[in-house]
C-alpha cells in the first residue's frame, strides 16, 4: 500500500490519529464475501495487538479501531483482551520477509484468562495491512496454541509485491 487513497487512509489511521477513517475502512472490509458456514461460525473479532510501548506512544491500536468499527457491520464482539504482544518488536516497514518473520516469531501469546473463551472458537483476526503475513501468521499461531479452532483473517489492505500491476484509485474505489 505504497500509493493512493488506500495507503493514505491507512497512514491517517495508523500515524496521524484520524480515528474517524476506521469506519469507512471497516465498511469496505465488511463487503468481503465469506462462505455461509464461515459467517454462521464466526465467534469474535480479535485485533492484532501492539506492544505496550507502541500503544502508549500512539495512544490507540489501529487494528482495534478497525475491529470495533467492523463489529457493528458483522454483529460480532471484539475480544481485544485475548491476544497480547509479549515483547516489543522492531517496526516491520524496512525489514525483509525473513527478517519480518524472525522479528515477530513468538511475539504473541494468548492471555491466560482467555484460553477458555478461545477453546473451539472461530476467530477473525483483524489488522490494517498485510505485507508478508509474518504478523498475521505469528498472531494466528498464538491463537491456535490458545485453543481457537479456526482463525480467519481480514485486513484493509495488502502491500504491493514487486511486479504487481499498478491499480488506480478509481479501480480501488469502484470495487
Amino acid at each position: 500500500m505504497d500509493e493512493g487513497t488506500g495507503a493514505a487512509l491507512v497512514h491517517a489511521l495508523k500515524y496521524d490519529g484520524w480515528h474517524a477513517v476506521a469506519e469507512p475502512m471497516a465498511r469496505r472490509m465488511a463487503r468481503l464475501e465469506w462462505p455461509d458456514d464461515v459467517i454462521r461460525e464466526r465467534t469474535a473479532l480479535v485485533p492484532v495487538p501492539l506492544s505496550v510501548t507502541r500503544r502508549r506512544e500512539r495512544g490507540y491500536n489501529q487494528a482495534e479501531e478497525l475491529a470495533r468499527a467492523l463489529s457493528a457491520h458483522w454483529r460480532l464482539p471484539v475480544w481485544a483482551d485475548v491476544l497480547e504482544r509479549r515483547r516489543n518488536t522492531r517496526s516491520q516497514v524496512q525489514l525483509t520477509p525473513s527478517e519480518r518473520a524472525s522479528n515477530v516469531s513468538g511475539a504473541f501469546v494468548v492471555a491466560g484468562r482467555a484460553n477458555a473463551r478461545l477453546r473451539g472458537a472461530h476467530i477473525v483476526l483483524v489488522d490494517d495491512v498485510i505485507t508478508t503475513a509474518a504478523t498475521i501468521n505469528a498472531s494466528a499461531q498464538a491463537l491456535a496454541d490458545g485453543g481457537a479452532r479456526i482463525i480467519s483473517c481480514v485486513t484493509f489492505g495488502r502491500a504491493p509485491e514487486p511486479g504487481d500491476r499498478a491499480v488506480s484509485d478509481y479501480d480501488f474505489l469502484r470495487n
